[in-house]
C-alpha cells in the first residue's frame, strides 16, 4: 500500500501537539516523578503494588544509545530521561528493558528512531512515557519479514504506557503478548501504521488491561484487537480515519476469542467496522459516539464492572476529540528536570 500521502517518514503536524485541552489531564512539571499508573496497572497483584517504575532509584539523563541501553537493562531501579533523538543500531533493535524502570522523554525532545523496547517474561513495574517512537518502516505495508515494534511485551506485568507518540513502524506499535497483564495504555497517539495495538498470542484468558484517552489515527487494523483477555476496559478513546488518504481502516475495536470487553464513551470517526466481536467474546458498549462510520458495530453478552477493580471517571464522549486531540502525546510538562 502506498503511504506517501501522509509523509510517513517525517513528522506530521497535528492540532494541539503537546498541549492540554479542557478536561485533558497531565502532571505539573515538578511532580511527574511521583506519578503512578491508573487502571489495571494500579492494581496490587503478583507481588507488585501498583506501577511506579524507577521512582525509588537514581535519575539519569541520556542522549546516546549506549547509555540508554546501559540503564534500561540494569538490575537497579532508574528514572531514565531521554533528552535527544536516539537512533537504534541496527535498525529494528528493541532494547530489553528490566524491571523497575521509568523511561521518559524530556519534554517533547525524547525520541527513539528506528527501533523500540522489549519487555520479557516476568518484567514488571515499568513506565514508558512521553516518548516519540517512530520510523522502523521498511517499505512493505503488511510486512511479514521485520518484526520491529515500538513496544513489545511478552509475559510482562504492571506496565504503564502513557503520553507517547508511536508511528510508522515495520510491524506493530504496541504488541501485548503471552499473558502480559496489569497493563494501562493511556493518552498515547498511535498513527500512520498498518497494525497499531495487538493483544493476545495466548490460549489463556488471564490478562487485565485498561486502554483510555488514546488517539488512533490513520491505522488500518488492531485498534486494538484483543484476543483472550479476561478484562479489557476501553474508554474515552478517539478513533479517526481521515477521508481521502492512502490508509483505510478495516476495523476499530475488536473483541476476539474469550475476551470480555467493556467499551465506554469513545468517539469513532470515519471508521469501517468500528466495533466487532467474535461469537465467543462478550462486549458491552455504553455511551459511544459514531460519526460517518459504516459496517459492523456489535455488542453482546455480560462482561464485568471495571469499578470493582479500580476507580475512574469518564469524559463526555462528544468532547473526546477535543480532549484527546489536545491532551495526548508527548508534552513539555513531563520529563522536565530543571
Amino acid at each position: 500500500m502506498a503511504v506517501g500521502a501522509l509523509a510517513l517518514a517525517g513528522a506530521v503536524a497535528l492540532p494541539g501537539q503537546g498541549a492540554f485541552a479542557e478536561g485533558g489531564r497531565g502532571p505539573a512539571a515538578a511532580s511527574w516523578k511521583a506519578d503512578v499508573a491508573d487502571g489495571f496497572a494500579s492494581v496490587n497483584a503478583l507481588g507488585q503494588n501498583g506501577t511506579y517504575g524507577g521512582r525509588d532509584g537514581r535519575t539519569v539523563t541520556v542522549r546516546a544509545l549506549a547509555d540508554l541501553e546501559k540503564y534500561a537493562t540494569a538490575p537497579e531501579p532508574y528514572v531514565i530521561v531521554v533528552a535527544a533523538a536516539i537512533t537504534m543500531e541496527p535498525k529494528g533493535k528493541e532494547i530489553k528493558v528490566a524491571s523497575d524502570k521509568t523511561i521518559v522523554g524530556s519534554g517533547t525532545s525524547g525520541q527513539i528512531v528506528g527501533g523500540g523496547f522489549f519487555l520479557g517474561q516476568g518484567v514488571h513495574n515499568v513506565i514508558l512515557r512521553n516518548l516519540t517512537i517512530r520510523d522502523s518502516y521498511e517499505g512493505t505495508w503488511n510486512d511479514k519479514e521485520h518484526d520491529w515494534d515500538a513496544i513489545q511485551m511478552d509475559g510482562a506485568h504492571h506496565v504503564w504506557i502513557d503520553h507517547n507518540e508511536l508511528r510508522h513502524m515495520a510491524d506493530g506499535l504496541i504488541d501485548s503478548r503471552k499473558d502480559t497483564t496489569y497493563l494501562t495504555v493511556s493518552w498515547n497517539r498511535l498513527q500512520q501504521n498498518n497494525k497499531s495495538f495487538g493483544i493476545g498470542w495466548t490460549e489463556n484468558t488471564t490478562a487485565d488491561i485498561t486502554i483510555h484517552h488514546n488517539w488512533f489515527r490513520e491505522s488500518e487494523q488492531r485498534n486494538p484487537s484483543a484476543d483472550n483477555i479476561a478484562h479489557a476496559h476501553l474508554y474515552n478513546n478517539y478513533l479517526q480515519d481521515d477521508p481521502g488518504t492512502d490508509i483505510n481502516s478495516s476495523y476499530g475495536n475488536y473483541a476476539r476469542g474469550n475476551t470480555k470487553m467493556v467499551l465506554e464513551n469513545s468517539y469513532f470517526q470515519g471508521f469501517e467496522n468500528p466495533v466487532i466481536k467474535d461469537s465467543t467474546a462478550t462486549l458491552v458498549q455504553r455511551g459511544n459516539v459514531f460519526v460517518n462510520t459504516s459496517g459492523r458495530n456489535e455488542s453482546g453478552g455480560t462482561a464485568f464492572d471495571p469499578k470493582a477493580y479500580y476507580s475512574y471517571s469518564l469524559d463526555p464522549a462528544d468532547r473526546v476529540p477535543s480532549i484527546v486531540g489536545s491532551g495526548s502525546g508527548p508534552t513539555s510538562a513531563i520529563g522536565a528536570t530543571g
